[in-house]
């Protein structure tokens, strides 16, 4: 019998936090062999991420170590290989897709740059042979016009269009074993479709091997061989996928299957005023180019939007990646320059200075798409959750600006005592959490939510969306949520606009848009939802 590309034996990961030592794996082990696909699952904090980070020895944590097991790559430990060796694997025989690409790209340089980096150290191409490499992963990870986003930096792309160049970085060198750790979490349904039938179709022909890591269990069913499912840093279940899907022996796995979210609220009063409204809305882009950086041309992020979001209503905003969506919330909230008018509580914004902005923004607040880029490493959770706090009530008391504090962490359902660490002492999902903990300190009256369940396996996004709709009832809070996950969007919002080239094309409540949609791209985007859900 032939060895394993991968083996994982015993494996044990150990972290010192607050002078305790934190054993976040415990006894993992597992092989993956050439050409298989093996999916972790999990909830956020099992051990997931931090197990596939360990084959690299990748692991950002200072104080981490590996104090027992054995990580062997074609027969060799790299648990034990020195950091010479690990730079000739890390890129070539084995690529990594990370959960977050906005902080796994740098934001100075290109597109093409970062791209290309990879094959100058690995394959030692020229540069224009590298362009041209370079050209073709893009297009083959259905980045559009793939000529015009050679010169573009990471804030210049969507949260979809960064995650398709890590996957084309990651692809560039052919790999032996990739190590996907939610390759698709930014991607609409419809190009979370195409990226896995790509990373098939490549896999078939490199042969290549597949850690998947994934809290998506559509996309599980649909891509792994097989599944070992992670709780509290162990293995508590492993098995073929069909198999494991078809009678689950665990508890823990039978929850994690057996979640489902809520059908949709019902609509607010049809009394209700327009909290937030906007009329031919405007975000453009300038293209500049030639020697003198004239504007060319220009990118038509959002292009004539009008809509209006009744106060206790959650307006869904759905699209495939890079149809404005996001564009059009930082927009809303005066984050972005846009033309138009833009009216919040009655009170036209558009033409604002920005002090003149200051005294809103406790009303106004998001949650970004990506946790980690928008949370500072260099403050403990407790002072990121408390800074609005004193920013927009300096005479709040510090004790009460504690309690508020604790009382946040634990709506968001988080240990108060998170407060005294750092964000990334915590996963994926339990940062999305402290994030919607920075929202609600203020009490707001509208939220932009930015794929708040991005990040988060299924069961914490049933716990997220009803906490959502819990707090909307008790507070008359108004969401706007921006979203490629429409299972989510169903069961959250009662109204929903469909984008698409900067534009809206179909509106209209949530029953009717799912179940008769007008626009041949409304279908095509519920096709392919439904798609993943029974795949």
């Amino acid at each position: 019998m032939h060895s394993p590309l991968l083996s994982v034996r015993d494996l044990h990961i150990d972290f010192r936090v607050g002078g305790a030592t934190v054993n976040a794996v415990r006894g993992v082990s597992f092989d993956i062999a050439k050409g298989e696909t093996m999916a972790l699952v999990g909830e956020s904090g099992s051990g997931k991420s931090v197990t596939a980070l360990s084959v690299l020895k990748l692991l950002p944590y200072p104080s981490a170590h590996h104090p027992k097991g054995e990580i062997l790559f074609k027969d060799r430990n790299l648990l034990a290989a020195d950091e010479k060796a690990l730079r000739a694997v890390r890129g070539n025989d084995i690529s990594m897709i990370f959960q977050e690409p906005m902080t796994s790209l740098n934001p100075l340089h290109t597109v093409e740059r970062q791209v290309s980096e990879i094959l100058f150290t690995h394959m030692g191409l020229g540069k224009a042979a590298a362009r041209a490499r370079v050209l073709e992963l893009l297009d083959a990870v259905g980045i559009a016009d793939p000529e015009t986003r050679l010169g573009s930096f990471p804030h210049q792309l969507s949260g979809g269009q960064r995650q398709r160049v890590m996957i084309a970085m990651a692809l560039a060198n052919e790999p032996d074993l990739l190590i996907a750790d939610e390759p698709t979490t930014a991607l609409d349904v419809t190009v979370q479709a195409q990226i896995l039938a790509l990373l098939k179709q490549l896999q078939a022909q490199m042969s290549m091997a597949m850690l998947f890591i994934t809290h998506d269990l559509g996309i599980v069913r649909r891509m792994a061989d097989r599944v070992c499912v992670m709780r509290q840093g162990e293995i508590v279940e492993r098995n073929e996928t069909a198999a494991l899907f078809a009678a689950p022996q665990h508890d823990y796995t039978k929850q994690l299957l057996s979640a489902e979210l809520l059908e949709a609220p019902p609509p607010p009063e049809s009394q209700a005023k327009p909290i937030i409204s906007t009329e031919d809305l405007k975000v453009w882009f300038p293209v500049k180019s030639g020697f003198f950086r004239r504007t060319t041309g220009h990118i038509k992020a959002v292009d004539g939007v009008s809509l209006s979001v009744r106060r206790g209503e959650t307006l869904g905003v759905v699209g495939e990646s890079g149809s404005g969506k996001t564009t059009l919330g930082l927009a809303m909230l005066r984050l972005v320059s846009s033309q138009g008018r833009i009216v919040f509580m009655g009170e036209d914004i558009a033409g604002r200075s920005w002090r003149r902005m200051r005294p809103l923004r406790r009303n106004m607040q998001v949650v970004f798409q990506d946790p980690f880029g928008s949370l500072s490493p260099r403050m403990m959770v407790g002072d990121i959750i408390a800074e609005g706090l004193s920013v927009h009530y300096p005479n709040v008391s510090a004790s009460e600006r504690e309690r508020r504090v604790v009382d946040a962490l634990k709506e968001v359902g988080l240990d108060p005592e998170a407060r005294n660490r750092y964000p990334h002492e915590f996963s994926g999902g339990q940062r999305q959490r402290i994030a919607i903990a920075r929202a609600l300190v203020l009490e707001p009256e509208l939220i932009i939510l930015d794929e708040p369940t991005s990040a988060l396996d299924m069961t914490v996004q049933v716990q997220i969306v009803n906490l959502l709709r819990d707090l909307q009832a008790r507070r008359g809070l108004t969401y706007v949520f921006i979203s490629h996950n429409l299972r989510v969007v169903r069961a959250l919002a009662s109204e929903v606009v469909v984008m698409l080239a900067g534009k809206i094309v179909e509106r209209g409540p949530v029953a009717e848009i799912f179940d008769a949609p007008q626009h041949d791209y409304t279908r095509t985007l519920l096709a392919a939802a439904l798609d993943d859900t029974v795949a």
